[in-house]
């Protein structure tokens, strides 16, 4: 993996869009603790694929993907459920699901590539 590729893109820019979607949860809807758990996980799944990228070694590399990929899993979690509460408008969140989703298929791709790889 290289700089500038697809997932490093994506996941930073799902960051941003949740730092911003956090920013108005706490200004707009008063939401606090739902709205640090989202941004917590999410920005979190950018981070962990950043430092996948400087990993010291192959299992450093798989290690960083495997959080990554585990915070994409809670991120959706908590969209969901700021989307199934109500505090969420749908047509946000699930588009805010969908740009998750599709990190979770990234991820679970490379994961699986480096699965099926001898090392």
């Amino acid at each position: 993996m290289r700089e500038g590729n697809i997932v490093l893109d994506k996941s930073y820019q799902f960051s941003l869009r949740n730092v911003l979607l956090s920013r108005y949860l706490t200004a707009e809807k008063k939401e606090y603790y739902l709205s640090r758990q989202l941004l917590r996980s999410a920005t979190s799944i950018g981070a962990n694929i950043e430092e996948a990228m400087g990993g010291s070694s192959r299992n450093d590399f798989k290690a960083k993907l495997d959080i990554a990929h585990k915070e994409a899993r809670e991120t959706k979690y908590w969209l969901r459920l700021l989307r199934d509460s109500s505090i969420l408008e749908i047509k946000e969140a699930d588009s805010m699901i969908q740009d998750c989703e599709e990190l979770l298929k990234i991820l679970v791709a490379i994961l699986k590539s480096l699965k099926s790889q001898t090392p």
